[in-house]
Protein backbone atom coordinates (compact mmCIF):
# COMPACT_ATOMS: atom_id res chain seq x y z
CA UNK A 1 0.00 0.00 0.00
CA UNK A 2 1.08 3.65 -0.43
CA UNK A 3 -0.29 6.00 2.37
CA UNK A 4 1.17 8.98 0.42
CA UNK A 5 -0.14 8.21 -3.18
CA UNK A 6 -3.21 7.70 -1.70
CA UNK A 7 -5.58 4.87 0.20
CA UNK A 8 -9.08 4.56 0.49
CA UNK A 9 -10.23 2.75 3.87
CA UNK A 10 -13.55 1.82 4.70
CA UNK A 11 -13.97 1.51 8.45
CA UNK A 12 -17.32 1.34 10.62
CA UNK A 13 -17.11 3.90 12.71
CA UNK A 14 -17.80 2.98 16.66
CA UNK A 15 -20.17 4.09 19.37
CA UNK A 16 -19.21 7.00 20.90
CA UNK A 17 -16.39 7.78 18.58
CA UNK A 18 -16.23 10.94 16.52
CA UNK A 19 -15.41 11.36 13.06
CA UNK A 20 -12.13 13.13 13.97
CA UNK A 21 -11.42 10.18 16.16
CA UNK A 22 -11.16 7.88 13.68
CA UNK A 23 -8.79 9.75 11.83
CA UNK A 24 -6.56 10.33 14.41
CA UNK A 25 -6.13 7.01 15.27
CA UNK A 26 -5.68 5.98 11.51
CA UNK A 27 -3.11 8.49 10.52
CA UNK A 28 -1.04 7.76 13.76
CA UNK A 29 -1.40 4.27 13.21
CA UNK A 30 0.14 5.09 9.71
CA UNK A 31 2.50 7.18 10.70
CA UNK A 32 3.92 4.81 13.17
CA UNK A 33 4.33 1.69 10.16
CA UNK A 34 5.72 4.36 7.41
CA UNK A 35 8.17 6.32 9.72
CA UNK A 36 6.60 9.73 8.55
CA UNK A 37 6.07 12.44 10.53
CA UNK A 38 3.65 13.59 8.43
CA UNK A 39 0.42 12.54 6.12
CA UNK A 40 -2.56 14.07 4.92
CA UNK A 41 -6.09 11.74 6.23
CA UNK A 42 -9.31 12.71 6.13
CA UNK A 43 -12.79 11.79 6.40
CA UNK A 44 -15.99 11.83 3.43
CA UNK A 45 -18.55 12.75 5.50
CA UNK A 46 -19.18 13.41 9.51
CA UNK A 47 -21.24 10.83 11.59
CA UNK A 48 -22.60 11.79 14.93
CA UNK A 49 -20.24 10.14 18.36
CA UNK A 50 -23.75 8.49 19.04
CA UNK A 51 -24.29 7.27 15.28
CA UNK A 52 -22.20 4.08 13.68
CA UNK A 53 -21.57 2.65 10.62
CA UNK A 54 -19.84 3.21 6.76
CA UNK A 55 -17.29 6.01 7.64
CA UNK A 56 -14.82 6.71 4.15
CA UNK A 57 -10.86 7.27 5.23
CA UNK A 58 -8.36 8.53 2.30
CA UNK A 59 -4.71 9.20 2.79
CA UNK A 60 -2.47 11.45 0.69
CA UNK A 61 -3.39 12.12 -2.59
CA UNK A 62 -6.59 10.16 -1.91
CA UNK A 63 -7.96 13.00 -0.05
CA UNK A 64 -8.83 14.98 -3.64
CA UNK A 65 -11.53 12.51 -4.15
CA UNK A 66 -13.52 13.38 -0.34
CA UNK A 67 -15.66 15.98 -1.87
CA UNK A 68 -16.54 13.42 -4.72
CA UNK A 69 -17.60 10.75 -1.59
CA UNK A 70 -19.41 13.46 0.05
CA UNK A 71 -21.70 14.20 -2.50
CA UNK A 72 -22.31 10.56 -2.72
CA UNK A 73 -26.07 9.31 -1.82
CA UNK A 74 -26.16 8.08 1.83
CA UNK A 75 -28.48 5.21 3.56
CA UNK A 76 -29.25 5.15 7.30
CA UNK A 77 -31.03 3.05 9.63
CA UNK A 78 -32.57 5.22 12.10
CA UNK A 79 -34.64 4.01 15.25
CA UNK A 80 -37.15 6.87 16.84
CA UNK A 81 -38.96 7.12 20.24
CA UNK A 82 -42.14 9.03 19.97
CA UNK A 83 -43.72 11.11 22.30
CA UNK A 84 -40.20 13.01 23.57
CA UNK A 85 -37.53 15.07 22.11
CA UNK A 86 -34.20 15.95 23.15
CA UNK A 87 -32.24 19.32 22.76
CA UNK A 88 -30.12 17.71 20.62
CA UNK A 89 -32.91 15.38 19.28
CA UNK A 90 -30.64 12.21 20.35
CA UNK A 91 -29.36 10.67 23.76
CA UNK A 92 -26.22 13.20 24.03
CA UNK A 93 -28.60 15.40 26.35
CA UNK A 94 -31.37 14.59 28.61
CA UNK A 95 -35.39 14.85 27.78
CA UNK A 96 -36.36 18.36 27.49
CA UNK A 97 -40.73 17.83 26.63
CA UNK A 98 -42.94 14.91 26.69
CA UNK A 99 -45.60 15.11 24.49
CA UNK A 100 -49.00 12.67 23.87
CA UNK A 101 -48.30 10.03 21.33
CA UNK A 102 -51.02 6.87 22.09
CA UNK A 103 -53.05 8.83 19.20
CA UNK A 104 -50.18 7.65 17.14
CA UNK A 105 -50.87 4.20 15.04
CA UNK A 106 -48.96 2.23 12.25
CA UNK A 107 -51.62 2.94 9.84
CA UNK A 108 -50.82 7.06 10.80
CA UNK A 109 -46.50 6.84 10.63
CA UNK A 110 -47.07 4.95 7.01
CA UNK A 111 -49.36 7.68 5.41
CA UNK A 112 -46.84 10.42 7.02
CA UNK A 113 -43.51 8.96 6.27
CA UNK A 114 -43.92 9.39 2.12
CA UNK A 115 -44.69 13.64 3.06
CA UNK A 116 -40.74 13.55 3.36
CA UNK A 117 -39.52 12.34 0.28
CA UNK A 118 -38.36 14.06 -2.43
CA UNK A 119 -36.93 17.89 -2.08
CA UNK A 120 -37.46 19.53 0.80
CA UNK A 121 -36.36 22.04 3.15
CA UNK A 122 -34.70 21.03 6.73
CA UNK A 123 -33.75 23.09 9.55
CA UNK A 124 -30.44 21.94 11.11
CA UNK A 125 -30.54 21.02 14.51
CA UNK A 126 -28.75 23.38 17.01
CA UNK A 127 -26.88 20.87 17.89
CA UNK A 128 -24.94 20.55 14.56
CA UNK A 129 -21.60 21.77 13.08
CA UNK A 130 -23.14 24.35 11.15
CA UNK A 131 -21.70 28.26 11.58
CA UNK A 132 -23.64 31.19 12.86
CA UNK A 133 -21.62 34.03 12.34
CA UNK A 134 -18.76 32.50 12.80
CA UNK A 135 -19.22 30.15 15.37
CA UNK A 136 -20.53 26.62 15.63
CA UNK A 137 -24.26 26.27 16.50
CA UNK A 138 -23.72 23.61 18.92
CA UNK A 139 -21.29 26.00 20.93
CA UNK A 140 -23.98 28.24 21.32
CA UNK A 141 -26.40 25.41 22.14
CA UNK A 142 -24.14 24.08 25.18
CA UNK A 143 -24.14 27.30 26.45
CA UNK A 144 -28.02 28.35 26.58
CA UNK A 145 -27.58 30.88 23.55
CA UNK A 146 -30.53 31.30 20.83
CA UNK A 147 -29.42 29.68 17.68
CA UNK A 148 -31.19 30.78 14.40
CA UNK A 149 -30.74 28.23 11.38
CA UNK A 150 -32.12 28.61 7.91
CA UNK A 151 -33.54 26.07 6.34
CA UNK A 152 -31.61 24.22 3.57
CA UNK A 153 -33.05 21.83 0.64
CA UNK A 154 -31.90 18.84 0.72
CA UNK A 155 -33.51 15.55 -1.11
CA UNK A 156 -35.19 12.16 0.65
CA UNK A 157 -34.96 9.59 -1.71
CA UNK A 158 -36.62 6.66 -0.67
CA UNK A 159 -38.50 6.46 3.35
CA UNK A 160 -39.25 3.10 4.42
CA UNK A 161 -40.70 1.51 7.76
CA UNK A 162 -39.29 -1.31 8.86
CA UNK A 163 -40.65 -1.94 11.95
CA UNK A 164 -43.32 0.06 14.40
CA UNK A 165 -43.15 -1.04 17.96
CA UNK A 166 -44.89 2.07 19.53
CA UNK A 167 -43.50 4.52 20.51
CA UNK A 168 -40.71 3.44 18.41
CA UNK A 169 -40.27 3.10 14.95
CA UNK A 170 -37.35 2.13 12.69
CA UNK A 171 -37.09 3.80 9.45
CA UNK A 172 -34.59 3.05 6.49
CA UNK A 173 -33.25 6.61 4.82
CA UNK A 174 -31.62 7.14 1.27
CA UNK A 175 -30.39 10.78 1.16
CA UNK A 176 -28.56 13.24 -0.44
CA UNK A 177 -25.30 15.41 1.33
CA UNK A 178 -26.29 17.54 4.14
CA UNK A 179 -29.38 15.76 5.65
CA UNK A 180 -29.58 15.55 8.98
CA UNK A 181 -31.66 12.51 10.77
CA UNK A 182 -32.08 13.94 13.91
CA UNK A 183 -33.59 16.91 12.34
CA UNK A 184 -36.10 14.52 10.19
CA UNK A 185 -36.44 12.55 13.70
CA UNK A 186 -38.12 16.21 14.86
CA UNK A 187 -39.82 16.77 12.14
CA UNK A 188 -41.67 13.19 11.63
CA UNK A 189 -42.27 13.79 15.19
CA UNK A 190 -44.37 17.28 14.69
CA UNK A 191 -46.13 16.07 11.45
CA UNK A 192 -47.56 13.27 14.02
CA UNK A 193 -48.47 15.61 16.37
CA UNK A 194 -46.03 14.37 18.93
CA UNK A 195 -42.27 15.25 19.42
CA UNK A 196 -39.22 12.44 18.65
CA UNK A 197 -35.89 12.17 19.21
CA UNK A 198 -33.22 9.49 17.86
CA UNK A 199 -32.27 6.34 19.86
CA UNK A 200 -30.56 4.99 17.49
CA UNK A 201 -28.54 5.58 14.03
CA UNK A 202 -26.05 3.20 11.76
CA UNK A 203 -25.08 4.35 8.18
CA UNK A 204 -25.57 1.03 6.11
CA UNK A 205 -24.48 2.96 2.58
CA UNK A 206 -22.47 5.21 0.72
CA UNK A 207 -22.80 5.34 -2.37
CA UNK A 208 -21.83 1.64 -3.52
CA UNK A 209 -20.10 1.20 -0.36
CA UNK A 210 -21.80 -0.70 2.16
CA UNK A 211 -21.05 -2.35 5.92
CA UNK A 212 -20.44 -5.23 4.47
CA UNK A 213 -17.32 -3.88 2.76
CA UNK A 214 -16.22 -1.96 6.21
CA UNK A 215 -13.51 -2.82 8.53
CA UNK A 216 -13.53 -2.25 12.71
CA UNK A 217 -10.75 0.40 13.42
CA UNK A 218 -8.93 -2.72 15.27
CA UNK A 219 -8.81 -4.66 11.93
CA UNK A 220 -7.45 -1.47 9.95
CA UNK A 221 -4.96 -1.22 12.51
CA UNK A 222 -3.93 -4.71 12.47
CA UNK A 223 -4.03 -4.51 9.03
CA UNK A 224 -1.76 -1.24 8.75
CA UNK A 225 0.91 -2.98 10.95
CA UNK A 226 1.13 -6.12 9.02
CA UNK A 227 0.53 -5.10 5.19
CA UNK A 228 3.53 -4.45 2.95
CA UNK A 229 3.79 -0.70 2.51
CA UNK A 230 5.50 1.29 -0.42
CA UNK A 231 9.10 1.91 0.28
CA UNK A 232 9.46 5.87 0.24
CA UNK A 233 12.76 7.28 -0.67
CA UNK A 234 14.07 10.29 1.21
CA UNK A 235 13.45 12.46 -1.60
CA UNK A 236 9.71 11.64 -2.08
CA UNK A 237 9.60 12.27 2.01
CA UNK A 238 11.09 15.92 1.71
CA UNK A 239 8.74 16.44 -1.57
CA UNK A 240 5.67 15.73 0.20
CA UNK A 241 6.25 17.13 3.32
CA UNK A 242 6.96 20.42 1.62
CA UNK A 243 3.39 20.20 -0.26
CA UNK A 244 1.90 19.70 3.61
CA UNK A 245 4.19 21.23 6.11
CA UNK A 246 3.77 21.34 9.74
CA UNK A 247 2.96 24.51 11.47
CA UNK A 248 5.10 23.78 14.24
CA UNK A 249 7.48 22.01 16.05
CA UNK A 250 6.55 18.45 15.31
CA UNK A 251 9.18 15.73 17.05
CA UNK A 252 8.29 15.80 20.77
CA UNK A 253 4.55 16.20 20.65
CA UNK A 254 5.12 12.68 18.20
CA UNK A 255 7.19 11.19 21.00
CA UNK A 256 4.32 11.57 22.99
CA UNK A 257 1.93 10.73 20.84
CA UNK A 258 3.78 7.41 20.07
CA UNK A 259 3.43 6.58 23.97
CA UNK A 260 0.07 7.67 24.56
CA UNK A 261 -1.49 6.07 21.27
CA UNK A 262 -3.17 9.26 20.02
CA UNK A 263 -2.30 11.60 17.82
CA UNK A 264 0.65 14.35 18.39
CA UNK A 265 -0.32 17.11 19.99
CA UNK A 266 1.28 20.53 20.96
CA UNK A 267 1.05 24.46 21.40
CA UNK A 268 2.04 26.42 18.43
CA UNK A 269 5.12 28.21 19.10
CA UNK A 270 6.12 27.48 22.55
CA UNK A 271 7.68 24.73 24.12
CA UNK A 272 5.85 21.70 24.72
CA UNK A 273 6.84 21.53 28.59
CA UNK A 274 5.43 24.21 29.13
CA UNK A 275 2.08 22.73 28.29
CA UNK A 276 2.80 19.23 29.55
CA UNK A 277 0.10 18.93 32.51
CA UNK A 278 -2.48 20.45 30.25
CA UNK A 279 -1.51 18.27 26.96
CA UNK A 280 -1.26 15.06 29.85
CA UNK A 281 -5.14 15.90 30.96
CA UNK A 282 -6.11 16.62 27.31
CA UNK A 283 -4.72 13.10 26.18
CA UNK A 284 -7.62 11.43 28.08
CA UNK A 285 -10.55 13.55 28.07
CA UNK A 286 -13.61 13.16 25.86
CA UNK A 287 -13.51 13.50 22.33
CA UNK A 288 -16.04 15.86 22.30
CA UNK A 289 -13.46 18.63 24.21
CA UNK A 290 -12.21 18.88 20.81
CA UNK A 291 -13.06 20.33 17.60
CA UNK A 292 -11.27 20.14 14.77
CA UNK A 293 -10.81 23.36 12.34
CA UNK A 294 -10.63 22.25 9.02
CA UNK A 295 -9.17 25.58 7.73
CA UNK A 296 -6.73 26.29 10.18
CA UNK A 297 -5.71 22.66 11.01
CA UNK A 298 -6.10 23.17 14.58
CA UNK A 299 -8.44 21.84 17.28
CA UNK A 300 -10.22 24.32 19.44
CA UNK A 301 -10.06 23.15 23.32
CA UNK A 302 -12.28 24.39 25.06
CA UNK A 303 -10.29 26.40 27.96
CA UNK A 304 -9.34 28.71 25.18
CA UNK A 305 -5.79 27.36 24.23
CA UNK A 306 -5.36 26.29 20.35
CA UNK A 307 -3.39 22.97 20.02
CA UNK A 308 -2.57 21.63 16.69
CA UNK A 309 -3.58 18.17 16.44
CA UNK A 310 -0.78 16.01 14.12
CA UNK A 311 -0.16 18.88 11.39
CA UNK A 312 -3.16 19.25 8.48
CA UNK A 313 -7.03 17.52 8.89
Amino acid sequence: MDFNEGEIIYIDKPLHWTSFDVVKRIRLRILRRIKQKKLKVGHAGTLDPLATGVMIICTGRATKRIEEFQYQTKEYIATLRLGATTPSFDLETEIDGVYPHEHITRESVERTLPRFVGSIMQIPPSYSACKVDGRRAYDMARKGQAVDLKPKELVIDEIELLSCELPEIKIRVVCSKGTYIRALARDIGEALGSGAHLVGLIRTRVGDVTLADCLSVEQVADMIDHIDVEPVLEEEKKEYEMQYPDVGEYDDAQKLALEKDVLGIYVSGHPLEKYMDSIEKQTTARSTDFEPDEESGRAIVRDGQHYVVGGLI
